[in-house]
């Protein structure tokens, strides 16, 4: 791959892995079980997993992608060291379907988060109360159109990125929206720091509970940090590939995790003091965002005057909408790469991004309709939209995960993995047997428990 397609700079590159890596996912999922499995203790654990496991199998994707500067089917198909080992072309080929699955069921909610951006710009929540919020909230997820039509808005500015390339769309807009998010939750985070009884908010995420610490709270910190790095969906491998090549993949991980991590507990700090200041229910996961803060919000404006909680209201759907849109267009690169790549043409990018955004609208139309008119097409008991989730939450991720870290550790030659770790032995990497050790048992144990438990669960 040509240095002109990868990223220009070192700051570029950890902008856009940040931004793929936030998501969603980090502004209400890990605040909400990490006070749910004991604050503090949750925390300890969290970190010791996302530094060592998670930032393994980052490392193992850069590895994969910078060494042969190509998308995860191809990446397999270049490392293996016989013919017979050419099957591993279809953990690449499972990777793409999982991104492609993980897109589709993102675009959703990244259309929720849009209209609810949109919604709080006119003041459409001033005066409800939290009935009639959650009844909004059911009404327009269960609608045939609205939700179909903002989903068309995120996915035309995803794509209008990925159309601008590597460096003047992916690279650019993170250094962007990256700085800006920061700043957004930062001025949340000092506004809810400063409500009257935020004190118990930040008790119910900072504070050691070992007794909430469960054997299943301990798998979930090791659930989120797979999930928080964006790791498991090939997208980290098709970023690799466009890492400069003296680029210290440890030191780029270490940033890119240590990011990920701050933005994740700042996200924290602004919702749960806010949320117990108001007296509302923590314990809300995925309709935290959608039913409890906008009552939250609402409970900030005065009887008269300026509506302070709903400007804070439009400043926390924006963030929202950032942290979707860098997670989106880092999953859409991964379905565009490997397209362009397949056709060996550089004049396939428009046609290839308008194409899968096309197939993304129609999946993420049917999705979202499965959560309305279409809702009596179930599978195995679950709408379309919750089996979808089903998958991407508990089989696909850990499942890719777990075929990378096998096929690095035991598949590639070591000696290919210690020079592309050295940049050519340019670098020293004492590190390097710790690193293959985590590889080669550490990961693969953890993931092969991950997925057992998951399944086990699910049943």
């Amino acid at each position: 791959m040509s240095e002109s397609k990868g990223f220009s700079s070192s700051f570029g590159a950890i902008a856009a892995a940040v931004g793929s890596a936030v998501g969603l996912g980090n502004i209400w999922r890990f605040p909400y079980i990490c006070g749910q499995y004991g604050g503090g203790a949750f925390l300890l654990v969290y970190l010791c997993f996302v530094f060592f496991i998670g930032m393994a199998l980052m490392i193992t994707e850069f590895v994969m992608g910078r060494r042969t500067g190509r998308t995860p089917i191809f990446a397999y198909e270049s490392l293996v060291q016989s013919p017979k080992q050419r099957l591993w072309r279809y953990a690449g080929l499972l990777g793409l379907v999982t991104s492609f699955l993980i897109l589709a069921l993102y675009l959703v909610i990244s259309g929720w988060t849009t209209n609810y951006f949109a919604e709080s710009l006119v003041g459409a929540h001033i005066g409800l109360d939290s009935v009639a919020i959650s009844d909004h909230f059911d009404f327009f997820s269960t609608s045939a159109l609205r939700p179909i039509v903002f989903i068309a808005v995120f996915l035309l500015i995803t794509g209008a990125v990925i159309l601008g390339g590597v460096q003047k769309g992916i690279e650019r807009v993170s250094k962007i929206l990256m700085p800006v998010l920061v700043v957004l939750l930062v001025v949340l985070c000092v506004r809810s720091a400063t409500l009257p009884g935020a004190s118990a908010g930040f008790a119910y995420l900072f504070k050691p509970d070992f007794t909430q610490l469960t054997g299943q709270g301990v798998l979930a910190a090791l659930g989120q940090a797979l999930f928080s790095l964006s790791v498991g969906m090939g997208v980290m491998i098709v970023y690799g590939s466009y890492l400069p090549k003296d680029d210290n993949l440890l030191k780029t991980s270490i940033w890119i995790t240590v990011c990920d991590t701050l933005i994740a507990i700042l996200a924290g700090i602004a919702i749960f003091p806010a949320v117990f200041a108001s007296g509302q229910d923590p314990a809300g996961g995925p309709g935290l965002v959608f039913m409890t803060l906008p009552v939250v919000f609402n409970s900030m404006n005065p009887a008269d005057g300026l509506p302070i909680g709903t400007i804070f209201e439009s400043i926390f759907f924006l963030l929202l909408v950032i942290a979707a849109l860098t997670s989106a267009i880092s999953l859409l690169e991964a379905q565009v790469a490997w397209g362009e790549e397949y056709k060996k043409g550089k004049s396939q990018r428009t046609r290839n991004t308008i194409v899968i955004c096309l197939l993304m609208l129609a999946l993420s139309a049917i999705l979202s309709l499965s959560n309305g008119v279409c809702g009596n097409f179930t599978i195995g008991g679950k709408s379309l939209f919750a089996f979808v989730d089903q998958l991407n939450s508990i089989y696909l991720p850990p499942l890719c995960s777990l075929c990378a870290v096998i096929f690095l550790g035991w598949v590639v030659d070591k000696e290919a993995i210690r020079d592309e770790l050295s940049n050519h032995g340019t670098i020293a990497i004492p590190w390097f047997k710790g690193f293959l050790f985590l590889v080669r048992f550490v990961a693969p144990l953890a993931l092969i428990i991950v997925l057992v438990t998951g399944i086990v669960n699910s049943l």
